[in-house]
């Protein structure tokens, strides 16, 4: 399952450097025909690239909320369970360690 995410991250990713390939290429394509200056297309450049970036983080967001809520429906423990776990175990240990060391 974590390498189908992984897979589906990457996939994401790339999908987003063509379409910024893309984009640079469409814009010296219009300033090459005259469509555009090469200041506007430096702007509209630099607004694709924060848009996308935003719409990145929005994504990420998104997705380790959905991975969240399907880890809880898994009913998978988390590290701080098994912490916890641990720490109760060590606390209940703790009075039988001590009595097997007075009774010997």
């Amino acid at each position: 399952m974590i390498d189908l995410i992984k897979k589906s991250m990457l996939a994401g990713i790339g999908a987003a450097v063509v379409t910024k390939e893309s984009a640079q290429e469409t814009l010296q394509e219009w300033v090459e025909k005259g469509k555009v200056s090469t200041q506007e297309a430096q702007e509209m450049a630099g607004k694709i690239v924060e848009q996308s970036r935003e719409e990145y983080e929005k994504a990420r967001c998104e997705f380790s909320k959905l991975f969240d809520e399907a880890l809880a429906r898994a009913n998978v423990a988390s590290r701080k369970d098994l912490a916890a776990l641990e720490e109760r175990v060590a606390a209940l240990e703790a009075p039988a360690v001590g009595a097997t060391n007075e009774g010997a």
